[in-house]
């Protein structure tokens, strides 16, 4: 067989930079947000790092350091994964953050208080305890709903607040048992101070009153 021509393989050369060009276009980054010694660590990851590979982690994503009096509320819409040693930063991380799709990793022995994660529009939590406990990936889909309907955007109570009709708390405790996950929803609450007057989160973030929430339990 004749070797191709020059125009042959210029023309295959470019075919393929073309290619490589649409792949990387169409890669979803994820992103991974890691603490610690008292940093965290925001990063944009390409492709999946394993759990707790600090290392790697630095090397192939695009990372920035964060320090905790500077972290501002935001929102994610694809895949959010945290890796954690104990749960001091997670609360000014997640508390009332819109997260559609979370994954939770203990990087360490430490065994957690009972606190609880205040997360809106949670629709799907993975959690991994390899470190304390050599288990598989556990997996919970709390709902199926949108937080709006298609095209709506989001409510704005103020700068970098959101109104959510989801709420999940999340039992940081559940990292110390070896059960599976577990959760309960209770649907058209309409006043969410009163029907959970033990729960503080509610007197510093801004909620409507004018909405019925759906708050699951996750433990």
């Amino acid at each position: 067989m004749a070797p191709p021509s020059g125009h042959s393989l210029l023309l295959i050369s470019a075919l393929g930079i073309f290619a490589l060009d649409c792949f990387t276009r169409g890669q979803k980054n994820s992103t991974l947000i890691f603490t610690k010694e008292n940093t965290i660590r925001n990063c944009s990851c390409s492709a999946g790092i394993p759990d707790c590979d600090y290392s790697l982690a630095n090397l192939m994503c695009s990372c920035k350091t964060v320090l905790p009096f500077a972290v501002e509320r935001t929102s994610y819409s694809g895949h959010l994964t945290i890796w954690f040693t104990d749960t001091s930063a997670l609360g000014l991380l997640l508390n009332f953050t819109l997260v559609r799709d979370l994954k939770l990793s203990l990087c360490s022995t430490n065994t957690l208080p009972t606190e609880y994660l205040a997360i809106c529009g949670l629709k799907r939590l993975r959690i991994s305890t390899e470190a304390k406990q050599p288990s598989p990936e556990q997996s919970l889909v709390i709902h199926n709903g949108g937080e709006s309907k298609p095209r709506e955007k989001p409510t704005l109570l103020h700068k970098g607040w959101q109104a959510c009709m989801y709420i999940s708390f999340l039992d940081m405790a559940l990292f110390n048992r070896e059960s599976s996950l577990k959760s309960y929803s209770i649907e058209n609450v309409d006043s969410i101070t009163n029907n959970f007057p033990h729960f503080s989160y509610f007197k510093t973030f801004p909620l409507l009153s004018n909405r019925s929430y759906v708050v699951t339990f996750i433990y």
